[in-house]
């Protein structure tokens, strides 16, 4: 029987991961941590354990109380909050998923997911259809962060055969819980601004293109890269991975569809010098033909569902 420990459980993407781990698996199979107290309202459905993912020492304790066959790390600090706190961005993005690889390498866990992010690229990216191996050049402590936890990854499964999984996030979009921190966060806060008759102010520049995916997409990359069988993946370090790409322009016009009377204005700040320096588009190639990967939503299909909830 699989048991799976979920860190960072309470942020936007574990709340609904940890939701489709559950319904997977069964609830008795989860154990949900964070370290924040309060997120243990979000998973009465299962097991949670407070845990501060700096403490290697409690990690490896509830890793072997609970059996845990697989680790979701998902914990980490975004790329707009951690450039204000680079160093300590760094120990805890990096610290933290050295101490679940070698849980790993000394066989007390047997398969690990570890999300990277398009944050790896920069200005020397070809920045329309990214491919898979390109020049990386992160300009933020989090992009840098998760190029060398990519390296890590792929180091520890050449080396010590860790059975480690990754995918290179676009931008997230879901309407469950609040952004974390992150540059491609008006997205998510955008809807509500529309619903609440706000108007939205927004922190990046109109025509500023970025990929995106609908979060309910995320969980069923992140789901179907997993059961992947281990022949099937040959990208170690992480995937490209790839839905849709829009502006704010666009995004705008898709929600007036149903809210005529939505309005919106631009007020750029430091994540738009970030913005600039990622893709506009990823080629996803490799995850298509691995593990047959495709995206349900499109923009406007996944404005309609999310304004259709949040309503």
């Amino acid at each position: 029987m699989e048991k799976i420990l979920i860190t960072g459980a309470g942020g936007q993407l574990g709340s609904e991961l940890t939701i489709a781990l559950a319904e997977e698996y069964g609830a008795d199979a989860i154990i949900a941590t964070d370290i924040n107290e309060k997120a243990k309202e979000k998973f009465d459905y299962c097991t949670f354990e407070l845990l501060d993912v700096l403490d290697s020492e409690r990690m490896t304790k509830l890793v072997k109380d609970y059996q845990v066959t697989q680790i979701y790390h998902l914990a980490a600090i975004l790329s707009a909050v951690g450039e204000k706190k680079p160093l300590f961005t760094w120990k805890l993005n990096m610290d933290s998923l050295l101490h679940v690889l070698e849980l790993a390498k000394d066989g007390l866990i047997q398969k690990v997911y570890w999300p990277s992010s398009i944050a790896i690229f920069g200005t020397h990216t070809p920045i329309e259809n990214t491919p898979q191996h390109t020049v990386m050049d992160p300009t933020t402590v989090y992009g840098i962060s998760k190029l060398a936890g990519e390296r890590w990854c792929e180091y520890y499964h050449q080396k010590y055969g860790v059975d480690v999984r990754s995918l290179r996030y676009p931008g997230l979009i879901g309407y469950k819980s609040a952004a974390g921190g992150g540059t491609t966060d008006y997205a998510v806060n955008i809807y509500r601004s529309a619903i609440s008759g706000e108007t939205f102010e927004c922190f990046l520049e109109e025509d500023t293109y970025l990929p995106m995916m609908y979060m309910p997409d995320a969980i069923k990359a992140t789901l179907q890269l997993m059961k992947a069988p281990k022949e099937d993946i040959s990208i170690r370090s992480s995937y490209n991975i790839s839905a849709i790409s829009f502006s704010p322009a666009d995004i705008y016009q898709s929600i007036k569809k149903h809210y005529p009377d939505f309005r919106i204005s631009y007020k750029p700040d430091f994540r738009q010098k970030i913005a600039t320096s990622w893709p506009d588009s990823i080629d996803d190639t490799q995850a298509r033909l691995d593990w047959d990967w495709q995206n349900d939503f499109d923009l406007d299909k996944m404005t309609a569902d999310i304004l259709k909830h949040i309503a």
